[in-house]
């Protein structure tokens, strides 16, 4: 059952994130913005500048006492120990911001956008760094651990990309798309019509392994290796589109969140295959076998793809509302998952041991 944290805002709340110190921030429309104690209290609520919505909201890796949230175009730095007017207020993007992610150095801080721009900040000098671009809207942009240089972004141009801090051009590129066309059968036409526009982006602790949802309500694992990355598996996660994935501290458990009002826990681990020394290898042979099955029947089974047909939930939430954004906390002593939805309340669920 959830427990429904109100009295924080008056719209929909649109995005979360927890601070290692146990803070819930919270942002919704019109510029409210609002941090939780661990028992669901608001413990203070500020109205930002010019009523936009608050689209992103991300506490410092080094510094659980500073918040980066994102409205409009602007990203107001605030500290949570007095919740007042912004300490500072850059305005990088062109267009409204839909993800901040922060360094785990806490020396960058990235913003996508609509117009597809990435623009990573440098936080000590507040200089734009780098401007990255996507041909369409950036939906989510993630900082690989103990990678600062790197990072990884999507966006509804159906492209997923890697890049390196050094170069204003992507490392490797992926389109959902062209690969779903490559891989599918031909009875999967239905992919034009809900096209795997990706909407979020999640990396797990280790760096080398990241998730992404998109809107044919498929979740894809990649592992990176190198300059570039792989598909290492592909499930489908959802019967809508996929808002929300979330990698939890724990290697590699996975949350999902849909617009069909569910939220999944996956255990990926048994499927990343951990122990393989070469993921490009295996992917080869993957690659030979698919191959050598589709010409045996004719058409490409879906076992053959990466498509796994076994990965199924651990746990799964009836929500009952579309899923905004998914954060997870330690709240006395147990794990919680949070959910933003089309409501001005929390709603948190209690993970089992």
């Amino acid at each position: 059952m959830a427990v429904k944290w109100s009295g924080g805002h008056s719209s929909p709340v649109l995005c979360l994130d927890a601070s290692a110190e146990g803070l819930v921030a919270s942002g919704a429309e019109r510029g409210e913005l609002a941090l939780w104690d661990g028992g669901g209290s608001p413990v203070a609520q500020l109205r930002l500048p010019q009523e936009e919505d608050v689209t992103s909201v991300v506490f410092s890796a080094r510094r659980p006492s500073s918040l980066y949230a994102s409205h409009g175009e602007t990203i107001s730095v605030l500290d949570v120990r007095a919740l007042q007017e912004p300490l500072e207020r850059f305005r990088v993007n062109e267009e409204e911001i839909n993800c901040l992610a922060v360094s785990d150095t806490d020396s960058l801080l990235a913003a996508a956008d609509d117009s597809g721009a990435i623009k990573v900040v440098d936080l000590e000098s507040k200089k734009v760094l780098r401007s990255l671009r996507h041909s369409n809207i950036c939906s989510s942009v993630a900082f690989r651990p103990q990678r600062p240089q790197s990072l990884v972004s999507c966006g509804l141009d159906m492209q997923v990309m890697l890049w390196n801090l050094q170069k204003a051009r992507p490392l490797w590129t992926t389109n959902l798309q062209e690969s779903e066309v490559e891989e599918e059968s031909p009875q999967s036409a239905g992919q034009f019509f809900n096209p795997p526009l990706a909407h979020s982006l999640s990396v797990a602790s280790c760096g080398n392994v990241f998730s992404c949802g998109a809107q044919d309500g498929k979740i894809r694992i990649f592992r990176v290796t190198g300059a570039r990355f792989e598909r290492e598996l592909e499930f489908q996660g959802h019967s809508l589109g996929v808002s929300q994935v979330l990698f939890m501290p724990e290697a590699y458990w996975l949350l999902s969140g849909g617009n069909d009002g569910k939220v999944l826990l996956w255990d990926v681990g048994s499927n990343v295959g951990k122990q393989q020394k070469s993921p490009a290898k295996s992917l080869h042979r993957k690659k030979a076998q698919a191959a050598a099955s589709s010409r045996k029947d004719g058409k490409l089974n879906k076992v053959a793809s990466k498509e796994q047909p076994g990965v199924v939930p651990k746990l799964t939430i009836e929500h009952g509302e579309k899923v905004n954004w998914l954060s997870c906390a330690e709240i006395k002593g147990s794990r919680r998952v949070l959910v933003a939805d089309q409501t001005s309340s929390v709603s948190t669920y209690a993970l089992p041991e």
